[in-house]
């Protein structure tokens, strides 16, 4: 396709300019938080921790339970992470 929005005498435009440097987290601030990633991830590593069915909560075995506050808790542990890592505005 030709442009046609420009005419000969016209300069070609810029290119643009380097994107604003976004701050990485660095060093042991990004370390630390991320032992809660390795929290998550060890709590339900081993099953036979939580391969029985006692204590019951709410009629369902503590096996499945116990699967689903991980979850929960795994979805916190990474929504805390995530803020303390991001840049600030």
């Amino acid at each position: 396709m030709i442009d046609t929005t420009h005419s000969a005498a016209d300069p070609p435009p810029a290119p643009p300019g380097p994107a604003a440097p976004t701050r990485r987290p660095t060093g042991h601030r990004l370390r630390w938080w991320s032992l809660l990633f390795l929290v998550q991830f060890v709590a339900v590593l081993w099953p036979p921790f939580y391969n029985r069915a006692d204590p019951h909560w709410l009629g369902i075995p503590f096996f499945y339970w116990y699967q689903l506050l991980w979850v929960v808790i795994g979805g916190l542990c990474t929504a805390v992470v995530y803020l303390v890592t991001q840049r600030a505005p």
